[in-house]
């Protein structure tokens, strides 16, 4: 594909030459492959370019003036709508080119895209569409939480066991003192008996202890 800029090298118009060496020099900037093509000694071009600007861009008058772009036969437009790409990045588009690899205009194209088509990529087949062929693991659709839950049971149930064991020795030490203080209330009862019994012992001793002594004072 050729771009094709029609200029007029005679014009006498300042403001006609400033833009069409404009867009000379940006297309040389940027490395295109253009033509130029003199509406000013053929009348050819003059014809041509007048004949294929679309009607809705000429002027009022009818006349369109240079500099105009086309792409091969495809119309690009005029200098004004030229600056407007130029200034928003997206003259390959204006000229209806590829941008090449690294440019700004590449940069917006691929993030326009992924912007359009989403962030998330998924897996396809050949033909484009989702491969249900693709077998995804139970672990994977459904996370780690069966394993997480089987972990949290286990070490739940380690827990329990921990608690339990714990509860008992706090009650066998309860138990422990109560049994203690059951055998010395026992005990306390044995020396109670025993008291009695020794004082009960005493007394009869000495009832006997009287009586002999009366017995002796008669």
């Amino acid at each position: 594909m050729v771009i094709k800029v029609f200029l007029a090298s005679s014009s006498g118009s300042t403001a006609i030459k400033k833009k069409q060496q404009d867009v000379v020099a940006f297309l040389e900037a940027l490395k295109v492959d253009y033509a130029q093509l003199d509406i000013a000694c053929n009348e050819e071009n003059r014809m041509w370019m007048r004949q294929n600007v679309p009607e809705e861009k000429k002027p009022a008058n009818g006349i369109p003036l240079p500099p105009q772009i086309f792409n091969e036969e495809s119309y690009c437009g005029d200098y004004d709508t030229f600056f407007d790409a130029k200034e928003d990045n997206s003259v390959y588009a204006f000229l209806g080119l590829p941008p090449p690899p690294g440019s700004k205009e590449a940069e917006q194209a691929d993030k326009a895209h992924i912007v359009e088509n989403g962030t998330h990529a998924e897996e396809t087949n050949a033909e484009g569409n989702l491969d249900d062929s693709i077998e995804v693991p139970v672990e994977k659709c459904n996370g780690d939480a069966h394993g997480e839950e089987g972990e949290e049971e286990g070490e739940v149930a380690e827990g329990e066991t921990a608690d339990d064991e714990a509860m008992e020795e706090e009650t066998a030490g309860d138990k422990a003192p109560a049994e203690e203080e059951a055998a010395v209330e026992e005990t306390d009862e044995a020396h109670a008996e025993e008291e009695e019994e020794q004082e009960e012992a005493d007394d009869d001793r000495e009832e006997e202890d009287l009586q002999s002594e009366e017995e002796e004072a008669e």
